[in-house]
């Protein structure tokens, strides 16, 4: 088993590079699509859900590859996590995710420092972050229970198609959610918008925490993908 410091930096640098290919990818995006909204997003779509699976194959053997607080919280919860552990993996999925951002704008001549501009809210939004959470949740507990080895490709696929059909395109992760509030570009949100998608998130998952637990019981995903 990894030291604890070896699971917080894999956490810290595997949400970096999350949020460097989200936000990165969609900056190339916007500039290369010519104003086409859709194109743009079709290929913010395909490089978030691509590098997700890399990262989960690559950290999972390290810290179980969460990524995200709401992960975190639901393994938490389950007591599969411990709440101290969980503490210090939250805190470096947060600034992991920031430094990516940074890096992000850091790559395509940027200001580092930003605040987005781009208004994302009502209860349409709110309810396509409370089931896109969801998904995700059911999506890990459910595959790990059965096929632990297929967690990376069923979280990528998931996110794949998430980002097309919710009407927030499924940022369904806290520290995600904070660090594109860091970034006037295609991939940001609004600052006053972030505590409604992250209630809603939270909403998401702790549905899910009970409803797998009935559905797939009490079977460990801490570190799923490598097991197998």
């Amino acid at each position: 088993m990894p030291g604890l410091a070896q699971r917080a930096v894999a956490e810290w640098l595997g949400t970096a590079f999350l949020l460097a290919a989200v936000v990165g990818s969609g900056i190339m995006a916007q500039r290369l699509a010519g104003g086409n909204v859709a194109l743009a997003l079709l290929c913010n779509t395909i490089a978030t859900g691509a590098i997700l699976v890399v990262l989960i194959l690559t950290f999972a053997p390290v810290s179980g590859a969460h990524f995200n607080p709401a992960v975190t919280l639901a393994l938490a919860v389950r007591g599969e996590t411990p709440w101290i552990e969980a503490t210090i993996y939250i805190a470096a999925q947060i600034a992991g995710a920031i430094v990516g951002v940074w890096i992000a704008h850091l790559m395509f001549g940027l200001s580092v420092l930003q605040a987005s501009l781009t208004e994302r809210g009502g209860i349409g939004q709110w309810l396509a972050e409370a089931v896109a959470t969801l998904g995700l949740l059911l999506t890990i507990l459910g595959v790990a229970s059965r096929a632990s080895a297929a967690v990376p490709y069923a979280v990528g696929l998931y996110i794949t198609s998430a980002y097309w059909f919710t009407a927030s395109t499924s940022f369904a992760n806290p520290a995600v959610t904070i660090a594109r509030s860091l970034s006037d570009t295609f991939a940001g949100i609004a600052p006053d918008g972030v505590p409604a998608f992250i209630a809603a998130q939270l909403i998401g998952a702790a549905v899910a925490i009970p409803l797998a637990s009935w559905l797939w019981g009490e079977a460990s995903v801490k570190h799923a993908p490598s097991d197998e």
